[in-house]
Formats: C-alpha cells, structure tokens, sequence
C-alpha cells in the first residue's frame, strides 16, 4: 500500500501541474497600474462572493449529515417555519457584502474610467506636472493593427511601444467593423468602433514584450489578429524610434487604402513618416480624397442641412447671416442635366 502511495503521488503532482499548463494568471499579476488595480477589483470581488458562498456549501453539507435519517440524536421539529435570528443572518450579510460592493464599483467606476487622464504611474507616485502622456493612434483593420505616433511622425503594423513610467494616451478607432484593443499586461479591452473614437489612458510599468490581441471576433482572420507591446526604458524607445524611422518609408493614403484590403497574418511593418491628417482622414472615413469627412457633413447638418426653406437660403446668399452659419445648397444631384452640369458636387451657401 506505502509502495502505491509512493508511486501515485508524482503521478497526481504531474497530473495536476499538466492542467494548470495552460493557465496564463497575467490578468492578475500584470505589468501595467491600471491593470493591476482591475485585477485587484477581481480578487476583491471574489473574496466577498466567497464569504457566502463557503458557509453556505459548508452548512449544507453539515445540515445534510447532521440530519441524515439514521442520526436520531437530532432534534426532530416538523411544525419549525420561522426563526427571526436566523433570518436576520441570511439577509444582513448579503446586503452588507452588496453595500461594499456598491461602494468599491462606484469609486472605481471614476477612478479607472479609460478616458480619464492617469493621476499617478504607480502606487505613491503621482504623474508629473511636467509630464505629457505619448499619444498612440490605434486603428484595428482587416485583420491588423496599425499605430501611428503623431509626435514622432512614424507609424507600424502589429507592433507598438512605449517608455516604462511614462503615461500613455490610446486613441483607438476601426476601419470596417466593430474591434476590441486589449492588452491584458497593461489595461482592460477596449472596444474599436468604425466612424468613432474611444481612448484609453494607462501606464506600463515593468520592462517586457507583452502581448496584444483582439478581443471581439470580427471576421477569418480573428485568430491572427495578434501584435506585440514592447515597454522599454527611454534610451530603449528611442532606438525603437530611429528602427522605425531608417525604414524610409512613407505611409501616404493610397498606401493606407491597400492596407485597408483584408489581409492575415501580416508581418510587422514599419513606415518612417506618415503623411499630415491621415488618422483624422481614417476617422471620419474619407481617406479616399472624393469622399467628404464625416466631422464636414455633420457641420453641414449641424448648420441646418438641405432642408432650409428658400427664403432662407436667399437671405443667406444676399449675406444675412442671422438665420445661421453657412449650409449646403446643393448636394449628390440623382443625375446630370444641362441645368446642372456639376451634379454630384456639393457646394456651399451663405
């Protein structure tokens, strides 16, 4: 028997330690504050779920064995319905456990909102006065990342740096469907949306090459929707910085819209310079230089669109500028005609 135990305790200790291969705990031993403060929500959370549910499993299995059939040492009472004390324990702590929990989610709910600027790196240092978050315009494409840093005038697909310490300011949007920007080491996920922006401020902390990926299926190539974070000292991103920049390459709009084409498994790319207004062009969807911005069309409607009565628009081209600002007079025509040979072409009015 000692020979058998002897033999089937390595047996479970592999058995055991197989199992647990697969586990990846960075969600709660991460390298990035905000991160680490979402994985501290969790643990939280589940020891207050704990402090029920283990008395509640430990009673069961007491009352089930202590008032087993064959025990008749137990106190018998088939009329007992109600006992006050009793419940004034089964509802004085899961309401107690539902106030702390309301109280911890409202205060975290506005600490680690993704669009609030960070006020501190980490525990006991407060951000700097002095000191600006690196802006990284995030765009999720079919199926790739492309990040472009304004401040630097480079850009990459798949791969994306920062400096340890420093704040970092995610500007994220989409080219086609909904996406979702996460990278576990370092924040929440963040959802990518085509026409929209959303942000996300955080911090890495700890030097390392950290994974990212998409965490919203959006079409084939999902699986592969993966890219690399890099956090690196100082002298480390600005290396990374030059790499990019040697590539030479410029990455134009025409480059953008070959991009844009679906495509898996890309290879990390890199582009030297970008050219001027390309992420606002993504954003509102008119990189294609014969489409009109969406930010345009919407102060076209926000000055009262085509739907102004014809005195209006008289007053308007007569210069009375009363009624509003300027509008569209004319727009997308169905078809041409000798009374209007632009059609198709919107033009303004005052």
């Amino acid at each position: 028997m000692n020979a058998f135990k002897t033999l089937l305790r390595p047996l479970l200790t592999a058995g055991a330690t197989l199992a647990l291969a697969g586990c990846n705990t960075v969600v709660l031993n991460p390298s990035g504050d905000i991160a680490q403060q979402q994985g501290n929500l969790i643990v939280i959370s589940t020891v207050l779920m704990l402090l029920i549910i283990v008395p509640v499993i430990a009673l069961t299995l007491f009352f089930a064995w202590r008032y087993r059939a064959s025990n008749t040492k137990a106190t018998y009472k088939p009329d007992w319905d109600h006992s006050t004390q009793l419940e004034l324990v089964i509802w004085s702590a899961p309401l107690l456990i539902i106030i702390i929990l309301g109280a911890i989610t409202w205060v975290s709910t506005h600490t680690l909102d993704p669009y609030r600027p960070l006020d501190r790196i980490k525990p006991g240092q407060p951000v700097a006065a002095d000191v600006k978050p690196l802006v990284i315009e995030v765009v999720a494409l079919d199926w790739k990342w492309l990040f472009l840093y304004p401040e630097q005038n480079i850009a990459t697909i798949n791969e994306v740096a920062a400096p340890v310490d420093r704040p970092i300011q995610f500007k994220i949007t989409a080219s086609t469907v909904m996406n979702s920007f996460y990278v576990p080491a370092l924040a929440g996920q963040i959802y990518a949306m085509p026409g929209m922006q959303t942000q996300l401020h955080a911090v890495i902390n700890k030097p390392g090459d950290y994974e990212g990926f998409s965490a919203n299926y959006s079409g084939a190539g999902f699986s592969h929707m993966r890219f690399r974070f890099h956090g690196l000292d100082q002298a480390g991103f600005d290396a990374w910085v030059a790499k990019n920049r040697a590539s030479g390459t410029t990455l134009e709009r025409a480059g953008y819209l070959e991009l844009e084409k679906p495509s898996e498994k890309e290879p990390v790319r890199r582009y030297g310079a970008v050219a001027p207004g390309l992420y606002h062009a993504i954003l509102n969807r008119c990189v294609d230089a014969s489409r009109m911005c969406m930010d345009e069309m919407m102060a076209i409607d926000a000055g009262g669109g085509l739907g102004l009565s014809t005195d209006a628009l008289a007053q308007r081209r007569t210069g009375d500028l009363r009624g509003g600002p300027y509008v569209a007079s004319a727009m997308c025509l169905t078809s041409p005609s000798a009374a209007t040979p632009n059609w198709g072409v919107a033009t303004l009015a005052p």
